[in-house]
């Protein structure tokens, strides 16, 4: 085993979007940094995202918002329908980009990944390279981490390594982990002739879809139903599970659905921390993302909040100090509002979880009802999340 390196290090373990803008938002301030990514190949096949506007300041502080709103397909409005393609609230793009100051951008995920890596210095990520939490060290101490090479010591480790995280349960072994939400979901990007008119999600019973247009001519679909952990196609085929399940919605569901490559539809059950943990940090060590906050998919805010760690973990650090000193104010800045948006994501999918006639019949008439409102009325729902601010990076170049 190698023996620890020098501490003048930063290593971050995960190579997911959360790893990557922490690694850049870091090497803006000053900090030489090394992520650890334990997967060959940082590719992404079939998954669209949607940067919300809080997520595209943060990365307009990091340089790359500008390329990835270039790849974002606009689109004049979205909204919410029933099943039988009747609208039960929508609202334009111009409405909303006049609430919030900005717009959402739909990108492929690999886009994004693609962007922070180019902004890089080369060399920084390191695929095919796991990376384990040995000690978190403490003031008086390093962090150590075991990588391919040995022990490596570090001033600094980022826990990006997601719902699973090791170095979680290292920091916080008396914490129960995620929970299943009850929840399964699809995702698959397809390329039908033209992009279609009708865009948003679909709402029905215990189940949604969603539509969302990428660049080039592709679409990013997407679904989430109830159904048991562990479950899969009894066929194995995904696409054909979803057909069974949304084949006759509304168009354009179906129709996209058949375009799908079956190999291509990744299907991934929801677990989320239902239950905060104590600090986002412990010694020398920073969680960040689902690592520290795993939440359900119905606000879309997942990798927007891992984004918004990033910016804030750089934010309170500064080089030449000891970031042990300055991690409690991470956690203070970022615990209570991730453990609010997830909060508000698992009411979301208690709406989405609604079976029962009556239930949904209800739901229904109070989502129509809310579609009525003006459309700043509506969208004011939203500003807590959205009109969130990114701090300054103090160091940046």
């Amino acid at each position: 085993m190698g023996s620890p390196r020098d501490r003048q290090q930063t290593i971050v373990i995960g190579g997911g979007i959360g790893g990557l803008a922490a690694a850049l938002a870091l090497h803006r301030q000053g900090f030489p940094v090394r992520v650890h990514e334990r997967a060959d190949s940082l590719e992404p096949v079939g998954a669209g995202l949607a940067l919300a506007p809080n997520a595209l300041r943060s990365l307009d502080r990091l340089g790359v918002g500008g390329r990835l709103r270039a790849l974002a397909t606009p689109h004049p409005a979205i909204g919410l329908r029933h099943p039988s393609g009747r609208w039960l609230a929508r609202t334009s793009t111009s409405a909303f980009e006049a609430c919030f100051g900005d717009t959402i951008a739909a990108v492929a995920r690999a886009d994004v990944v693609t962007a922070l890596v180019d902004a890089l210095p080369a060399g920084t990520v390191r695929t095919g390279s796991p990376a384990t939490l040995v000690a978190p060290g403490d003031a008086t101490g390093p962090a150590v981490v075991r990588t391919a090479d040995g022990e490596e010591s570090a001033d600094l480790v980022v826990a990006a390594d997601g719902i699973r995280s090791a170095a979680r349960g290292l920091l916080f072994p008396g914490h129960p982990g995620p929970r299943y939400s009850g929840f399964t979901t699809w995702r698959t990007i397809v390329t039908p002739d033209r992009h279609p008119a009708a865009v948003g999600e679909v709402w029905g019973r215990g189940r949604l879809a969603g539509i969302v247009p990428l660049a080039d001519g592709r679409v990013y679909l997407y679904g989430a139903a109830l159904a048991p952990a562990g479950e899969r196609a009894a066929d194995g085929n995904e696409r054909a599970e979803l057909l069974r399940r949304y084949g006759d919605w509304c168009a354009p569901v179906p129709q996209l659905l058949a375009l799908a490559e079956p190999e291509r539809v990744l299907r991934h059950d929801v677990w989320d921390l239902a239950d905060p943990l104590p600090a986002h940090h412990r010694g020398r060590v920073a969680l960040l993302g689902d690592a520290a906050h795993a939440m359900c998919p119905f606000l879309g805010q997942g990798a927007c909040q891992a984004i918004e760690d990033a910016l804030v973990l750089a934010s309170v650090l500064t080089p030449g100090a000891d970031p042990a000193a300055a991690l409690p104010d991470y956690t203070a800045a970022r615990l209570p509002r991730t453990t609010a948006v997830v909060a508000g994501s698992r009411r979301i999918g208690d709406l989405v979880a609604l079976r029962s006639p009556a239930a949904t019949a209800l739901r229904t008439t109070a989502l129509t009802l809310a579609g009525l409102l003006p459309a700043r009325a509506l969208l004011s729902r939203s500003a807590p999340t959205y009109d969130w601010q990114p701090p300054a990076l103090r160091g940046a170049r």
